[in-house]
């Protein structure tokens, strides 16, 4: 093994730890176990590490390599190992001492076929849960005031319909009674905050360098397999899937950073434009990420910006918010002890003027929900 396949497995299996750290606290549900373990063998097996150090680092190797291994899964649908991950309505089906082995040797047996799907697909985790870290930055805008929202890194376009959906914050809630779906994250620290009204949406764009199609079945197939095989999760993405295929919006081709101005241009200028990032900014490079920052003052309108990101770099050195806000001690904190998304809001004004701070924290499947 040469020095940089070394530091390739190396990067690899912090990254899968963490996000395994990240499923695993010591209050988690025994739902998240299979989550948690599956991220453990892609760390300390060796077929799996190494079929996941070959991706590039880029493309989100031991997230990547899940969602390579679950499609697959679903297509053949092999014994035992089938069984042991969840569809919608299934419930969670109990894990075993008997997961791992069937796991590794199917990915030995279909080694091939994983890199192929790995080299043709990105990792879109489309978790509509983070719609409830958005919400509670969207109570400090006025609730009279209509907004136009653009979803950036949107994908399926799920984020686009947060109006849709029920919320419930520790039993004060929001949305529709009949909502086909009701998020509701266990909330930690300080409550967090519900809008007085739900935002009214007078505009909703999404953009993405690959807008996905849930009509069509291999999209709709690879995208659940990117979600944690979790029943909680894998029930919210069917009918969160259901919503938007019901309720179909805009979505347009284009680089979150370079098409920006060209996007916003299109926004109506009588509603508070509201730009809204959850697990974009974190794979962006530093020179992106700082001329993302830049283009909001030339948008020249009021523009807000909510973030709901890990600090970066990702992993638990990460030290940096993507907004470049102050990072209070309790994310760095959290950093530590897992993959941990960040909620940030940014306001910039026309003039450029900015103001903004870290709100709270949440985790990356949308569990919980804690307020700074």
């Amino acid at each position: 093994m040469t020095s940089l396949e070394a530091q390739a497995r190396a990067r690899v299996r912090e990254q899968a730890l963490g996000i395994a750290a990240g499923w695993s606290p010591p209050d988690a549900p025994p739902e998240w176990a299979l989550t948690a373990e599956s991220f453990r063998a892609i760390a300390t097996e060796p077929d799996l590490l190494a079929l996941a150090a070959d991706i590039p680092a880029d493309r989100l190797p031991p997230l990547l390599l899940s969602a390579a291994i679950r499609h697959l899964v679903a297509r053949h649908a092999p014994a035992p190992l089938a069984g042991y991950y969840p569809t919608p309505g299934s419930g969670q089906p109990t894990l075993d001492e008997g997961y791992r082995p069937a796991l590794v040797a199917f990915a030995r047996e279909h080694a091939g076929e994983l890199g192929q799907l790995c080299a043709e697909h990105r990792y879109q985790m489309n978790e509509v849960a983070r719609s409830a870290d958005v919400l509670a930055a969207l109570s400090r805008l006025d609730p009279a005031e209509p907004i136009a929202l653009v979803d950036l890194g949107t994908g399926a376009g799920l984020g686009l319909h947060l109006d849709r959906y029920r919320y419930d914050f520790a039993g004060r809630t929001l949305g529709d009674g009949d909502a086909a779906l009701t998020i509701a994250p266990e909330l930690r620290g300080r409550p967090a905050p519900l809008p007085a009204r739900m935002p009214e949406i007078a505009a909703r764009v999404g953009v993405d360098v690959e807008p996905l199609d849930l009509d069509d079945h291999r999209v709709l197939a690879w995208l659940a397999a990117c979600i944690p095989p979790e029943t909680t999760a894998v029930d919210r993405f069917a009918a969160a899937s259901t919503v938007a295929r019901e309720h179909p919006a805009t979505t347009a081709r284009a680089d979150v950073v370079d098409g920006l101005l060209d996007l916003c241009a299109g926004m109506p200028r009588d509603a508070r434009l509201v730009l809204v990032d959850t697990y974009v900014h974190v794979f962006l490079s530093g020179d992106e990420r700082a001329r993302f920052r830049r283009q909001l003052a030339a948008l020249g309108r009021d523009v807000e910006w909510i973030s709901v990101d890990p600090l970066v770099p990702l992993g638990g050195e990460g030290t940096e918010s993507t907004q470049y806000l102050p990072v209070p001690p309790r994310a760095l904190e959290a950093t530590r002890q897992g993959v941990t998304g960040v909620i940030g809001h940014l306001s910039v004004g026309r003039d450029g003027t900015s103001d903004g701070e870290v709100l709270g924290l949440a985790h990356p499947g949308g569990a919980w929900l804690e307020w700074l």
